[in-house]
């Protein structure tokens, strides 16, 4: 249904008809690896935007909420269960229509103290003329749903459609609010302006909910030039509720702005601070531009906020933090490690506070693609900062294989993935096109340099228990193509390439390197940078001795190259 931005305003693989049945005979190994990762929708359609939620009560309860497609019933909101840390899933279960012809968007969830889960989803006619957004309570985990309350209808302010991309959050303090659950909106496509951020609170576990209210004011509106100015909610470790949004208007600011709304009394009145502003817009019209603002779990003057930002040459994920409840923000720091300028776009970010302040952050990545659009291929990379510490991890990628560009990435439906962190493990669901088409993918892991060990399918450590060289990816390929591997150790590595006489054609790499996982490109050309011919390829990864090596420790694969 949108595209979040400030301002108003291919890699796409096919190989030649005559690949001959010889080529494939000889590879053997033209297929895609899926290993790692979990495919938790298994749809044949379309599933995507998906929303993780984790018991605060206990950590191994999961709940996975997303957008998906079933016969007869348009999109409908699935939801998916796990009461052992995501080792075992529930079948899926689907939310119903509240009237025949409607379809569903924009899940969120929400846990309050007490175990309870809470779903907001918006439920409307493809006509935009009818629809609200609803919350449903569970009661037992999130196997089964209460009726729907309305939140806020299409209606509810006259011509503004004010049911946009609802965000749920529940107040888990032990302040005087706690229990409360508050939700944000925005205005959908073709509404009329000004348009504003939308407020409403429920104070008996969802049942019934407060009149809107704008959570924007004079002096600090939205405004007419973004029509869809998203609020992004978060409750502070003291109850304190906070929300931002994006704001253009000439006579407040020149520039566009972010600002925060923040309410010490749940909502009955707001105060208003400027987290930025910038002449410097995003404009790509295809990237997922969504921001995040989240509350620090145990210092309640700790904000911070996510957002996409051109200041270094690229679409880069970028934190600003305020440790004085927002009054004040630090200077952009920018999270991914890619080179700066290299001309690589990131979007569709996520980031979670573990209970005791460590931070992690995701996103869809594309340091390892073969061009510099949206519509190339990408993976799902993330960092993370420990309580005590200034700086970030080393960014690390989470997805086992570079996803291709499909076209159903430019459509809506897939505009955020999900985070959360726990007791140092790393929980994740996104969308990608692996198989094909849009599915919802789970990984869980420890974080760099913990001590948790992660459990179950599809739960690799950060730092690998053995030696392991991936097939390449795409294959066969023209020009560029992705190789990874797996280090349990540090080791002296060698990456080579090797044409079927045996000739070594190119080395990749040839250095020591730390335990870990690798993804390396090969642009098809030999030592001298000259263009191999059309062909099969050997590449073989030598690692040398190591105590903490599993045998074998040379590795070999092959690819086609198809000019």
């Amino acid at each position: 249904m949108k595209q979040y931005k400030l301002n108003p305003g291919l890699f796409q693989y096919s190989h030649p008809l005559l690949l001959t049945a010889g080529i494939l005979l000889l590879t053997g190994i033209i297929h895609t690896l899926f290993a790692d990762n979990q495919n938790l929708s298994n749809g044949v359609v379309f599933d995507g935007e998906p929303y993780l939620a984790i018991n605060p009560n206990n950590s191994q309860h999961l709940v996975v909420a997303w957008m998906g497609y079933f016969p007869l019933q348009r999109i409908q909101i699935k939801v998916r269960v796990s009461f052992d840390g995501g080792q075992s899933w529930s079948s899926t279960s689907r939310i119903p229509h509240v009237s025949a012809g409607f379809t569903s968007a924009d899940p969120s969830l929400a846990f309050d103290n007490g175990g309870n889960v809470y779903l907001a989803y918006i439920d409307f006619n493809t006509q935009m003329d009818s629809g609200a957004v609803y919350v449903r309570r569970s009661i037992d985990g999130g196997l089964s749903w209460g009726v729907p309350a309305e939140v806020i209808g299409m209606h509810s302010d006259p011509g503004k459609k004010p049911i946009d991309r609802p965000w749920l959050v529940a107040d888990q303090s032990n302040g005087t609010y706690q229990g409360n659950l508050y939700l944000t909106t925005m205005n959908a496509r073709g509404a009329s302006g000004p348009f504003h951020p939308y407020f409403m609170k429920s104070i008996d576990q969802g049942s019934s909910w407060s009149p809107w209210r704008y959570a924007d004011t004079t002096g600090w509106l939205a405004g007419f030039l973004i029509p869809q100015p998203m609020p992004s909610p978060a409750v502070a470790a003291n109850g304190t509720f906070h929300c931002a949004y994006p704001s253009w208007v000439i006579p407040q600011n020149p520039n566009p702005q972010y600002i925060l709304a923040t309410s010490t009394n749940a909502g009955n009145h707001f105060s208003y601070h400027t987290i930025f502003d910038t002449p410097d817009v995003f404009s790509d019209s295809l990237a997922k531009k969504g921001y995040l603002l989240i509350a620090d779990p145990v210092d309640a003057n700790h904000l911070a906020f996510f957002y996409l930002s051109p200041l270094y040459g690229d679409a880069d994920v970028v934190l600003r933090e305020s440790f004085d409840n927002g009054n004040s923000w630090s200077s952009p720091l920018r999270i991914n490690d890619d080179p700066i300028g290299n001309n690589r776009m990131q979007d569709m970010l996520w980031a979670d506070f573990d209970t005791d302040g460590d931070l992690v952050v995701c996103w869809r990545d594309r340091r390892n693609a073969p061009d510099s659009s949206y519509a190339t291929a990408s993976e799902i990379w993330c960092a993370c900062r420990r309580r005590d510490s200034t700086t970030f991890s080393p960014n690390f990628s989470i997805s086992d294989s570079l996803v291709p560009y499909d076209s159903v990435l430019a459509a809506s439906g897939n505009d955020f993935m999900s985070v959360k962190l726990m007791n140092d493990t790393l929980y994740a669901v996104w969308g990608d096109v692996r198989t094909g088409k849009l599915n919802v993918w789970f990984e869980k892991r420890a974080l760099p340099d913990s001590q948790v060990v992660a459990i179950g399918r599809p739960t690799p450590e950060l730092v690998p228990v053995s030696l392991k060289l991936r097939q390449n990816y795409p294959n066969p390929f023209n020009p560029v193509t992705a190789i990874s591997y797996q280090l349990p150790a540090v080791s002296q590595v060698q990456l080579e390439i090797y044409n079927t006489i045996g000739q070594r054609v190119r080395t990749l790499v040839n250095r020591r390197q730390a335990a870990g996982r690798y993804t390396v490109q090969w642009d098809g050309r030999n030592d001298a940078s000259q263009p191999v011919a059309s062909g099969v390829y050997v590449y073989r990864l030598t690692v040398g001795q190591s105590s903490s090596l599993s045998l074998p420790r040379v590795q070999t694969r092959k690819m086609v190259l198809l000019r």
